[in-house]
């Protein structure tokens, strides 16, 4: 738990860093980093990129631009796609969990509840029935079911209306879908080549990200705390606060509702969680301040308008100057700064084989 909260701040921050050289301490106000240079981290390597993964990725592109045929002239049949409402009851109680709207199927996919010895499935029971109808069904939940094990067994009915039947076509991969759905290739075979680039570019990002990780535990290891900046950590739990409560807030909750039914622990575990990560956070923070001030890493001004555009881009933003007054051009200019100590920390670490042991 303690882990999970501490990465959503740590990423909120961009954080993450060591310090300390060759030559031995170096500390401030704020912080003391025994060493920065030559931190030891787990050894990573990007895995090799499978001619079976260029295909599931090349399926995964296909699939997405399939095309939808309304069925208007016969019932729906297994293999067809359907769109439902449907509600679930138990003993007349509609239940949680049960209910959706405009929900796409496949019929005789087996994704919905099957049949037992006594009921017909889910699927089963909607084939035979046309656009527009409403019905009852009743199915019995399985013996095990681990999305709910409260409903193991349970003889439910469910309410459905039929909003819709239809089937799906995957085009076929071609130098004319290539053509219109890529922008630097134009052949079966080019397309191919880029599909295996762009996963061995997410493979090494992939990477980067775990080391990033380890260095920051690194450096919490090597770091010590003297004093925390006026305010900084409120601010932090602040944020974290905020966050938890817009994702509770998605699923209709409160935040101490979320806290005790998702994230599954008490109220009073979840504030020292969130406190202690807020202090990590602002620790690395300032150590990242430190190594910056010592090896020069300060981006000139050219640097840091160019970053940000970039991270501007990243974010879908066309417009740089409302992207810096939504997010604020000192946060965005802070943010700059930590990526480029932790890309020099980076460069700079050990990575050490694991040896297989764990405690």
């Amino acid at each position: 738990m303690k882990r999970k909260i501490a990465a959503v701040l740590l990423s909120a921050a961009l954080a993450g860093s060591l310090l300390a050289g060759c030559s031995g301490e170096v500390s401030n106000e704020y912080v003391t980093v025994k060493q920065y240079k030559g931190l030891e981290v787990p050894q990573v390597t990007a895995e090799e990129v499978t001619d079976d993964q260029v295909e599931q990725a090349i399926q995964s592109a296909l699939s997405a631009d399939m095309t939808q045929t309304p069925i208007t002239d016969r019932a729906a049949q297994s293999g067809d796609w359907v769109n439902i409402d449907y509600t679930g009851y138990v003993d007349g109680e509609a239940f949680d969990g049960g209910s959706a709207e405009g929900a796409p199927l496949e019929l005789g996919s087996g994704s919905f509840i099957g049949a037992t010895d006594d009921y017909a499935g889910f699927e089963e029971q909607i084939e035979g029935h046309n656009t527009g109808d409403e019905f009852d069904i009743t199915v019995q939940f399985p013996e095990t079911y681990s999305n709910n094990p409260a409903m193991a067994g349970v003889v439910a009915q469910f309410h459905i209306v039929l909003n819709e039947i239809y089937s799906q076509t995957v085009p076929e991969l071609t130098d004319e879908w290539v053509a219109e759905n890529s922008e630097d290739s134009d052949t079966v075979d080019e397309y191919r080549e880029e599909v295996r680039e762009t996963l061995e570019e997410n493979a090494e990002e992939t990477v980067k990200s775990q080391l990033q990780t380890s260095i920051q535990d690194a450096l919490l290891a090597q770091s010590e705390i003297k004093e925390y900046p006026e305010g900084a950590v409120d601010e932090q739990i602040e944020q974290a606060n905020q966050y938890y409560t817009s994702i509770a807030g998605l699923y209709g909750m409160e935040l101490s509702d979320f806290i005790t039914t998702y994230l599954q622990t008490t109220e009073e575990d979840f504030n020292a969680s969130v406190e202690t990560a807020a202090q990590q956070t602002v620790q690395l923070d300032e150590a990242m301040k430190l190594i910056a001030e010592k090896e020069n890493l300060e981006p000139t001004e050219e640097e840091y308008e160019e970053e940000i555009a970039q991270l501007a881009e990243d974010a879908g933003a066309d417009d740089v100057d409302a992207f810096k007054e939504q997010y604020g051009e000192d946060e965005l200019r802070a943010s700059v700064l930590r990526q480029n100590v932790l890309d020099y920390l980076v460069d700079n670490c050990v990575q050490v084989e694991d040896s297989g042991d764990s405690e």
